[in-house]
């Protein structure tokens, strides 16, 4: 992909999406979100594909929406609030997309993460934050309710009770504290960020695919707030079917044989 608002690149089976417009600490443009919103079901079924990581090019993740921008198109004349609700629905798909995604995604966190930006990292399987991280919902202070999912995200990291000071207060967490409240899984050094992140998406892209794939689904069902009969049904199923695998008989020898597995993703 050419070096537009989002940078696509592909390597050992990660795929990492970079959204690029440091300027203005990457927040969301058309563009952009054009881009995710082909990008992350296309790499979704893509089997060479086995990771995908989201960030941000230069000294922050995504600052979320532009704020210039809406200034100047509230002097626009005037959309119906169906069309604006619409469009702005049209676009939150893409973390739909990064949270249903069959595979691991990994949030690479430097500098803001801020409004939509920070909901789009919450959409993510996980979050590695440099320590020059800096985390808020933001929208109250530009007097928004807020969007991309992190209303449905952030409490299931943090709490109901954290989730709603978060949103209401607007307050900056730095990397430390969001570590602290589980809204991170890991903080590196900031000079460190991207290797340790390389390491950990490789670890995970030699890992069993069609596991990762059931997992996945087996989580997101409990976090949509399925009775436990139901996800103790959903379990049987999809360890019945994960036990079929060519990964899973691997993965058996390789126990008996004392050796690390090879998985083929089959």
């Amino acid at each position: 992909m050419s070096e537009g608002h989002l940078i696509e690149t592909i390597d050992d089976g990660i795929a990492t999406l970079t959204m690029n417009r440091p300027e203005s600490l990457n927040a969301l443009s058309a563009e952009m979100m054009g881009g995710l919103r082909e990008a992350v079901p296309r790499l979704a079924a893509d089997e060479d594909v086995r990771v995908v990581i989201l960030t941000g090019a230069g000294r922050a993740f995504c600052a979320g929406g532009d704020v210039k921008g809406m200034a100047q198109r509230n002097d626009d004349p005037p959309l119906s609030m169906e069309s604006r609700a619409q469009a702005l629905r049209t676009g939150m798909e893409v973390s739909r997309q990064l949270y249903e995604m069959p595979k691991p995604t990994i949030a690479m966190i430097r500098g803001a993460a801020a409004g939509a930006g920070l909901s789009l990292a919450l959409a993510c399987d996980m979050r590695i934050a440099s320590d020059s991280a800096r985390f808020t919902t933001a929208f109250a202070r530009v007097g928004f309710s807020g969007d991309y999912g992190g209303s449905y995200f952030l409490p299931r990291l943090v709490g109901a009770g954290k989730a709603r000071e978060l949103y209401l207060t607007a307050d900056i967490l730095e990397a430390a504290a969001a570590l602290e409240i589980g809204l991170v899984n890991r903080v590196v050094a900031d000079a460190d960020l991207e290797s340790e992140v390389r390491a950990f998406a490789s670890e995970l892209a030699s890992g069993p695919a069609i596991a990762y794939r059931y997992i996945k689904k087996n989580l997101n069902a409990s976090s949509a707030g399925a009775s436990l009969s139901d996800v103790f049904d959903l379990e049987a199923w999809n360890m019945t079917r994960t036990g079929m695998t060519d990964d899973h008989k691997e993965a058996a020898r390789a126990f008996v044989e004392k050796r690390k597995p090879t998985f083929q993703g089959r």
